[in-house]
C-alpha cells in the first residue's frame, strides 16, 4: 500500500500536479460555496466558456493564455453585471446572451487557427500533469487574492447570499458586491483551466459546495467541508489518473462526483437513504 501511495510522488511533475489539484480543488470549493447558494452553476459554466475569445486572441499574438483567458474572462463577468443591473435584464438572461456571443466569437477564432489542436488542448480539457512552477505561482497568487477578498468582505457577501433585500436595506453597494463576486468567480475559473480544462471547471465550482451544503448549516463550516472535498477529490483523482491511464480532469471530476453521490444518499437529515429510513410510519 505504502508503494502504491509513495511511487507516483517519485516523479516531479506528479508532485507538482498535486499540490495544483488540491488548490484549486480547496479554492473552486471554497468560491463555489457562494455559487451553490445563490443558484450561480450556469454561471460558472458560462464564464469557464466564455474566457475561449481571450485565449484565441493571446494564442494569435503570440501573448500568454493564462492572461488571455484572464481578461476574457473578467470583462464576461463585468459586462454581465451590467446588463442585469438593477433588474433591466434578468441575470439568467444577460449569462445566457453574454456566454453565446462570448462562445461563439471564441470558435470563430479558434477556427481560424490550423495548428490549434496541440496549444489548447490543455485549456479546452485540462492537463494537470503539464503544471510547472510558473503555473503553481499564479494559482498561489490568484488563489490568495481571492480568499483574502472573500475573508475581508465575508460579512457582506454572505448577506448578498442569503438576503439580498436585507443587504439593500443595510445599504450596502449591492450591486458592485455582486460585480465583484462575478470577478471572484472569473478569476477562480482561469486559475482552473490547467487543471480541469474548460469543460469540467463548472463540476468544480458546484459539486464539492452542494455536497458540503447536504452536510452543513453554516457557510463556515460549509466552506470548510467542501474545502476537504475539494482536496480530496484532487489527490483521489490523480491517482485514478495515474493508474487508470485516464484524464486527470476527468478523473478529479469523477472522484468529486462519487463523493457528492455518497453524500446524497447517507448525509444526516437530508440524505435520500437517511430520510427514507427515518419517515414517520403511518398508524391505521
Amino acid at each position: 500500500m505504502f508503494s502504491w501511495i509513495a511511487t507516483p510522488l517519485t516523479y516531479g511533475f506528479m508532485q507538482r500536479g498535486m499540490l495544483a489539484a488540491v488548490l484549486v480543488g480547496v479554492l473552486c470549493a471554497i468560491v463555489g460555496c457562494y455559487v451553490v447558494l445563490r443558484s450561480m452553476a450556469f454561471l460558472g459554466d458560462a464564464l469557464a466558456h466564455a474566457v475561449l475569445p481571450g485565449v484565441a486572441i493571446a494564442y494569435l499574438i503570440g501573448g500568454n493564455l493564462t492572461v488571455g483567458a484572464l481578461v476574457a474572462a473578467v470583462v464576461v463577468a463585468v459586462v454581465i453585471s451590467v446588463f442585469s443591473r438593477q433588474g433591466t435584464v434578468k441575470e439568467d438572461t444577460a449569462i445566457g446572451i453574454v456566454f453565446a456571443a462570448a462562445l461563439a466569437l471564441g470558435v470563430a477564432l479558434i477556427s481560424s487557427v490550423r495548428a490549434y489542436a496541440v496549444d489548447l488542448t490543455h485549456i479546452l480539457f485540462g492537463n494537470v500533469l503539464g503544471v510547472g512552477p510558473a503555473d503553481l505561482w499564479l494559482i498561489v497568487g490568484i488563489g490568495a487574492i481571492v480568499l483574502a477578498t472573500m475573508l475581508v468582505l465575508y460579512r457582506q457577501l454572505l448577506v448578498i447570499a442569503f438576503d439580498p433585500v436585507l443587504a439593500a436595506t443595510q445599504r450596502l453597494p449591492v450591486e458592485r458586491l455582486r460585480m465583484l463576486l462575478l470577478i471572484l468567480i472569473a478569476l477562480t475559473i482561469v486559475v482552473s483551466l490547467q487543471t480541469v480544462g474548460v469543460g469540467l471547471v463548472a463540476a468544480m465550482l458546484v459539486t464539492p459546495g452542494a455536497a458540503a451544503y447536504l452536510l452543513t448549516r453554516r457557510l463556515p463550516a460549509m466552506m470548510a467541508v467542501a474545502a476537504l472535498i475539494g482536496a480530496v477529490s484532487g489527490i483521489a483523482g490523480l491517482y485514478l489518473s495515474y493508474y487508470a491511464n485516464i484524464a486527470s480532469g476527468s478523473a478529479v471530476v469523477l472522484v468529486a462526483t462519487v463523493l457528492f453521490t455518497i453524500v446524497f444518499l447517507v448525509a444526516p437529515r437530508r440524505g435520500l437513504i437517511w430520510r427514507h429510513l427515518n419517515r414517520p410510519t403511518r398508524t391505521v
